[in-house]
């Protein structure tokens, strides 16, 4: 019988689980036992009871959990755990799975991804899932990026000193604000058609024809990045890396239009790479005081090189947005989506109740992240060794 693990994220401000009461019903169903930590789906608003109705155990103690565990299915990467004074992959073993949102390619990552292999631990990243028709159901980077661009802009427009709509008063009218989404992929469109709710004027820059095409259907001013399509799109429609020169005339020409934006919303990624930088601080210089950027790209080192990991802060007099688990602000939407995606992935590589991962299949090739004592994402070995 496989053991599947389900432990409590410790993840500051981290309220998402990597498991619902239904899924876990789902794994059961399928012949596994699943182990839940106590209060592990507390914050998404699941309660112990429901998972031990739903036919798993509770478990009290999280390293027992580990130990047990086949698999560990987790929201957020591998982190120090400050309760147990121990660092989560040190309380895992060789030939362990694990699978969750792991980053490999962003540089904070790099000494977690080598442990992690180093332990013999065979890892699985969600965001190297890549987005083919078949893995659709499996895909919780969408899920959480759904998430991600209407939480994001909310938080935009909770900290703006300003009106977003446009609003008359007795002594004369306020303009709306004006939003620029760069990156229209499916977190900037959500971001641009939240902001068009809140009443802003929208503006988009993404330099790929079918995310300029997708951003104009609601509405957005397209901002021309003037980066040549055979340079911009890679396979499957995902944006690629830009040469170095090409990245610099991009980053003139969104540095134009700034001085009259009130939120600048970035969501920019490149699968399995880092994210390319699209503003440095000198082009927050330019921004109104008072201004607000959102960066969700941060998790894969952000879009804007002054945006700070984790936090927010005011900087040029500009409040900067660098939350990284923003999706785990929207707890209980967010963890039956991202649920569903797993249970959906786990049943995948789960064959006669065991898992077998098919090494020639484009979803294990592209989201395997450590095996065999080796790390073999693509983009986490390229990162690294740009980093030496």
């Amino acid at each position: 019988m496989m053991i599947i693990g389900i432990p409590k994220e410790i993840m500051h401000e981290e309220a998402r689980v990597s498991a619902t009461p239904d899924t876990v019903k789902k794994y059961v169903d399928l012949g596994a036992k699943v182990l839940v930590e106590t209060n592990a789906g507390k914050g998404a608003y699941f309660p112990d009871e429901d998972y031990a109705a739903a036919g798993a155990e509770i478990v009290t103690d999280v390293a027992d959990l580990y130990a047990q565990a086949d698999i560990i299915l987790k929201v957020k990467e591998p982190l120090f755990n400050e309760a147990k004074g121990v660092h989560e992959i040190d309380m895992m073993h060789s030939g362990q799975y694990i699978i969750t949102f792991i980053h490999p390619a962003s540089p904070v990552n790099h000494e977690m991804v080598k442990n992690m292999a180093a332990k013999g631990v065979i890892s699985i990243t969600l965001d190297g899932i890549p987005r083919i028709s078949r893995a659709q159901s499996m895909d919780a980077l969408t899920s959480m990026s759904t998430c991600a661009g209407y939480k994001g802009m909310l938080m935009a427009a909770d900290r703006l000193p300003w009106f977003i709509p446009m609003t008359a008063c007795a002594v004369g009218v306020i303009k709306p604000a004006n939003v620029l989404v760069l990156g229209a992929g499916v977190a900037g469109m959500q971001a641009l058609a939240t902001a068009k709710r809140l009443g802003s004027i929208t503006h988009a820059g993404d330099i790929r024809p079918m995310g300029q095409e997708n951003a104009t259907s609601l509405g957005a001013k397209l901002i021309d990045l003037g980066v040549p399509p055979e340079l911009a799109v890679g396979p499957g429609g995902y944006a690629l890396r830009l040469p170095e020169d090409v990245l610099a005339a991009e980053r003139e020409r969104i540095a134009e239009v700034l001085p009259e934006m009130d939120i600048v919303f970035c969501s920019a990624l490149v699968p399995g790479k880092l994210a390319p930088i699209l503003i440095t601080e000198e082009m927050v210089k330019l921004m109104k005081h008072g201004s607000v950027l959102v960066d969700i790209a941060i998790d894969q080192g952000g879009n804007c090189d002054i945006t700070p990991k984790g936090t927010i802060e005011v900087k040029h007099g500009v409040t900067i947005i660098g939350t990284k688990n923003i999706p785990g602000l929207l707890p209980t939407s967010s963890t039956w989506m991202f649920a569903n995606n797993m249970y959906e992935l786990v049943k995948f590589i789960t064959k006669d109740g065991q898992i077998v991962l098919d090494m020639e299949d484009e979803i294990i090739k592209s989201a395997l992240t450590t095996i065999d004592g080796k790390v073999v994402h693509a983009g986490a070995l390229e990162a690294m060794a740009e980093n030496k």
